[in-house]
């Protein structure tokens, strides 16, 4: 089990290390996309705003993983 997340991770870094701007870039696209949906399209997935909160998470770990790599 230990072997496999190790192996996981270090997967994951050596991709993210190359790639540094791919989690802001998608994080910051949710956010354009829950703009677009809360404009737009009514429903459960505009009122909540899941996206925008994603979008949010997703580009702070990703300004955190490029700090770090």
């Amino acid at each position: 089990m230990n072997k496999t997340f190790a192996a996981i991770l270090e997967y994951l870094a050596n991709f993210f290390a190359h790639r540094k701007g791919l989690l802001p870039m998608l994080g910051i696209l949710l956010v354009i996309l829950n703009l677009i949906l809360r404009l737009w399209v009514p429903g459960w997935l505009s009122t909540s705003d899941l996206l925008l909160h994603l979008g949010i998470v997703i580009a702070i770990l990703g300004f955190m993983l490029a700090w770090a790599l």
